[in-house]
């Protein structure tokens, strides 16, 4: 009854804080998906998409919470925190279950007094797990981290089921039922597979008399049952089928899908006769092997669900995975990229070359066939540069990765990394920054929710205690009072820390065993998991989320505190009193306080931001829009408001990021929802596979690198085969002979569609040219402007972001979204194409939700708040643009209105924000505007607040060592130039009229 006690307080506060509609990152995709039984990216979550649509179909029906049509992102946020919630009750059991081996011997009446400590130590543990940062983070939205704990929990308390029951017949029905979770837990996530060394590890504790010998061996083992799951059933399973598929089809001439259903067949067949076989002979392990081996495979087959579904061409397809040999590229997450773990090379290692690792295959309808598309390439190195446990490995600069390694271990521009410096990054990045750090959060507190990036003012661990954070980050009471006020601040004290440590000194005192096997799942799920994956640096958001499973394994420990704590205790007074104290005590110590410091920031149950801001991303669109977007956080929402709640269906919307793919550029090809298909001028021959995946600039002579080419000329001199240039390894490149382009344009078209409206016709340019600096076009950029040229005005299209491949110069914002228009700023045009004022005025004032914003003392967290500022970016641009025609009053009305509803209790206008000081730089422009509007009260107010902020940074930066100056030196010269400019708005704008000139 208790456990269930725990398992209703937890369900009760997720249900009570979950979000309200969609959050942003993958819930915008994973809702959809559900909701329709669509394909998410790789390497999928099939089962966590089929549960969700279960949820949506029992749970469904009408919404009276925030907004209205939300019902399928409302219940499978209410899977997630009901999913959590039993993961909380598996952990009471779990908890409890050790306690009882710890305290009472075998056939011992259990007394009160024990009951009561049991009990408390469950009830602690459990609960302190609920309330922890980053499992509480996840069990309120729609995501596989609120369910994948689920799958751990109840494969660690299925083991400790088994060691209890392992003496009786048929007690190993349990490690079948394990198999067969594990199997399930593939269709949400693969973490629950880091707990298999524990289920081995509590086997041979069970059934093998321990010695060292035996233990390390049994490790060994415990690895390598995990690798076997891992790659040979897990891959290795869909690999085969994947070989069978193609030789029967190519080789064969058989239909498709022969293949496959003959391996699968033959797989049956030889699990059918091994059981059978090994049933007869006595040979009880094989038995067992192959029928856990048959479970994982019954588990696993929720992957049949991708096949089906993606053959139904549904609107979110992620890599149209329509045949067995695509599932292979989709489960080993081929398109991401791979790393390396026992060797590679370093970030200085130059490639000598590349090889084929395999063939890309294209499922031909016509022809029946696999066709050949393509070569898997991977770079290929000298021996001599290839060394063991490369740690400083990514080459890839795009995101910043190469200039981090170098700047966090203070590397010059060519310098090699040493063996040194390979495990400094190991320790000091990847461990200290990339792990402990996240687990202290939990259990010690949290500072802030800026991102860190390794300085001691933005996403530290912290504790509380001034003297103990002081020495580690520099005295705390410094920092700005925006950063002391932060909603995720929080301060546990390192309450819940010691007492798992305590807890976990306990258990080794009186239970080795169990504490090895649960340090094994803390290991496995946690420094495993940094050491498989060798992050680099910068990563584009926290990462906590991936290791909730060794923070569960923690909350074993911190509920066997209480035991401690207990044992204590009952040195003084009596049992039964000192079991009631210890457990009321560390109830009240450590989850009671950790919920009333983590609800403020955790209570989401008043945001529809991601929701609301996709709407005014679509509603900024004219009608049948092509709208171009970038990453998750651009992208996901909008799919989730189209495909849920049918917002603005007429938009398609194109992301950049997959354009690179010819998956992604077929689907563009058919109609979806109300999006008629889009215009390219390519037969597929001419982008599939990894054709055109890299254009060049060349100059041939033939063309001239000055001449200005039409866009639709350049697409048809790329996409012609006949205008290729011969490589080194006897293949051939398309390239493009200049950089500089022109889109021609129909006056009357866009006249006519509404893309410039009547009253700007003479400011329309007969044809749009423009420069591509880059020294080469990638697939993703050479789609975009081929849909551009082959889209010919017909419909309006538009950006997430003001500037896109070269055309910055005819964006003009309509709202949230900017339209490609045939108009030009410039000092020899009157016209100002960068704001469509009437347009965007009606948007704005008329049009846009704000997300929950408007209500007083609502958190959002960093990525909530950048979104606000792209809104309060939107007013204070179309209020300048007001200004400057004149209009001052209506400059007033849509900054008001913009400062009403962002409430500044909620988004004040002066706060420290992550790198570059986003924050104060658009609050910055807001009071510009106020003051070019007239309202120099308000300007004035909003001024000094961002002007103390900034006194408040350089104060505190002045405080920090001179190495940690270093680090904030562009903060705090941009804080230093933000309070100059605003000094000279106040000084410009409030300056007494010039006195009247005497008369003459």
């Amino acid at each position: 009854m208790a456990g269930w006690i725990v398992c209703a307080i937890a369900c009760t506060v997720f249900i009570l804080t979950r979000e309200a509609t969609v959050s942003f990152w993958d819930c915008g995709e994973f809702i959809p998906c559900a909701d329709k039984l669509q394909i998410s990216h790789p390497p999928g979550a099939p089962l966590f998409i089929l549960l969700g649509r279960i949820f949506i179909i029992l749970f469904g029906g009408g919404w009276n919470g925030a907004v209205a049509n939300a019902h399928a992102a409302v219940q499978v946020n209410l899977f997630s925190a009901m999913s959590s919630g039993f993961t909380v009750l598996f952990l009471f059991w779990t908890i409890t279950h050790m306690g009882r081996k710890m305290l009472v011997k075998a056939d011992e009446i259990i007394s009160t007094e024990k009951t009561l400590a049991i009990i408390g130590a469950g009830a602690v543990g459990a609960l302190a797990f609920a309330f922890s940062d980053s499992f509480w983070f996840s069990a309120v939205e729609g995501i596989v981290f609120g369910v994948s704990p689920l799958f751990i929990s109840v494969v660690f308390w299925s083991i400790l089921k088994w060691e209890d029951q392992a003496d009786r017949p048929g007690a190993d029905k349990w490690l079948v039922f394990i198999a067969y979770i594990i199997g399930l837990s593939v269709g949400v996530h693969l973490l629950s597979l880091l707990s298999i060394p524990a289920v081995v590890m509590t086997y041979y504790f069970k059934r093998y008399k321990y010695s060292f010998k035996g233990m390390i061996i049994a490790f060994f083992v415990a690895c390598a049952v995990t690798g076997i799951v891992q790659i040979l059933i897990i891959q290795d399973v869909v690999k085969l089928i994947g070989g069978f598929e193609l030789f029967f089809t190519n080789t064969l001439n058989m239909p498709f899908n022969s293949g496959s259903y003959i391996c699968l067949a033959l797989l049956v067949a030889i699990i059918v006769f091994g059981i059978r076989y090994s049933a007869k002979t006595g040979k009880y392990f094989l038995q067992l092997g192959l029928t856990c081996f048959a479970f994982i495979l019954i588990g696993y087959s929720s992957y049949f669900m991708i096949l089906i579904r993606a053959n139904a061409n549904p609107a979110v397809n992620m890599q149209d995975v329509n045949n067995p040999i695509e599932l292979v590229n989709y489960l080993d997450r081929s398109q991401y990229g791979a790393w390396p773990i026992f060797k590679g090379t370093d970030i200085t290692a130059k490639p000598i070359g590349t090889k084929s690792t395999g063939n890309v295959y294209y499922k031909n309808l016509t022809d029946g066939k696999y066709d050949i598309v393509g070569k898997k390439v991977d770079y290929d190195y000298d021996p001599a540069d290839i060394h063991f446990f490369p740690r400083i490995w990514d080459q890839d600069n795009s995101q910043g990765h190469t200039d981090y390694y170098r700047s966090w271990l203070h590397l010059e521009k060519d310098e090699a990394p040493s063996t040194a410096d390979n495990i400094s990054w190991l320790v000091g990045y990847q461990f200290n920054w990339m792990y402990w750090r996240y687990f202290m959060w939990n259990f010690a507190g949290r500072q802030n929710d800026l991102q860190g990036f390794g300085g001691p003012r933005d996403g530290n661990w912290i504790s509380g205690i001034a003297p103990l954070d002081n020495i580690r980050l520099g005295d705390q009471s410094k920092l700005p009072v925006s950063l002391q006020k932060n909603k995720a601040h929080t301060e546990l004290f390192m309450l819940p820390f010691i007492l798992g440590l305590l807890g976990m000194a306990l258990q080794y005192k009186k239970d080795k065993q169990g504490m090895v096997t649960v340090f094994l799942l803390y290991f496995f799920t946690g420094i495993g998991i940094i050491l498989y994956l060798n992050q680099a640096g910068p990563q584009p958001r926290e990462r906590d989320y991936s290791y909730v499973g060794s923070f569960y394994a923690f909350a074993i420990w911190v509920g066997l505190g209480v035991l401690f704590v207990y044992d204590l205790m009952k040195r003084k007074m009596n049992g039964v009193m000192s079991a009631g104290l210890a457990s009321s005590i560390c109830i009240l110590a450590v989850p009671v306080w950790m919920c009333s410091q983590e609800w403020k920031a955790h209570d989401r149950s008043m945001k529809t931001l991601a929701r609301d801001s996709a709407e005014d991303y679509l509603n900024s669109c004219s009608k049948n829009a092509i709208l171009f977007t970038g990453g998750d956080n651009d992208t996901y929402p909008l799919w989730y408001a189209q495909e849920v709640e049918q917002i603005r269906p007429d938009v398609r919307v194109i992301v950049t990021s997959l354009l690179g793919t010819d998956w992604d550029i077929n689907q563009l090809r058919r109609k979806i929802n109300e999006s008629d298909p889009i215009d390219i001028s390519w037969s597929k021959d001419k982008y599939l596979g990894d054709e055109r995946n890299y254009v060049p600039y060349y100059e041939t002579g033939a063309v001239s690198k000055d001449s200005v080419m039409n866009l639709k000329d350049a697409m048809a001199f790329i996409g012609n085969d006949n205008n290729k240039l011969p490589t080194q390894d006897g293949d051939s490149l398309s390239y493009f002979p200049t950089h500089h382009f022109y889109i021609p344009v129909d006056k009357e078209t866009v006249l006519q569609n509404g893309t410039v409206a009547a009253k700007d016709s003479a400011a329309i340019l007969s044809r749009l040219p423009f420069t591509f600096t880059n020294s080469s076009l990638l697939k993703n950029d050479l789609f975009e402007l081929n849909i551009i040229a082959a889209n010919d005005w017909k419909r309006p299209i538009f950006f997430t972001s003001p500037y896109d491949v070269g055309l910055g110069s005819y964006i003009r914002q309509e709202g949230l979204s900017y339209h490609l228009v045939p108009l030009k700023s410039g000092a020899d045009n009157s016209y100002d194409a960068s704001v469509n004022i009437d347009t965007m005025y009606n948007n704005v004032m008329t049009k846009f939700k704000f997300g929950g914003a408007d209500k007083p003392n609502v958190y959002f967290d960093e990525n909530g708040r950048r979104t606000l500022l792209t809104m309060r970016r939107a007013y204070f641009s179309l209020a300048m643009a007001l200004v400057a025609q004149g209009r001052k009053d209506s400059a007033l009305k849509v900054l008001n209105y913009g400062d009403k509803m962002i409430n500044n209790t909620t988004l004040p206008y002066a706060m420290v924000s992550g790198q570059g000081s986003l924050h104060n730089i658009v609050s910055m422009y807001y009071a510009q505007a106020y003051y070019m509007a007239g309202d120099n009260k308000k300007a004035d107010e909003i001024a000094d607040a961002v002007i103390t902020d900034c006194q408040q940074q350089l104060a505190y930066y002045d405080s920090v060592s001179s190495d940690q100056q270093f680090i904030y030196q562009n903060e705090e010269q941009t804080a230093a130039g933000i309070m100059k400019q605003l000094q000279e708005f106040k000084k410009q704008f409030n300056a007494p009229p010039p006195a009247p000139k005497p008369a003459k």
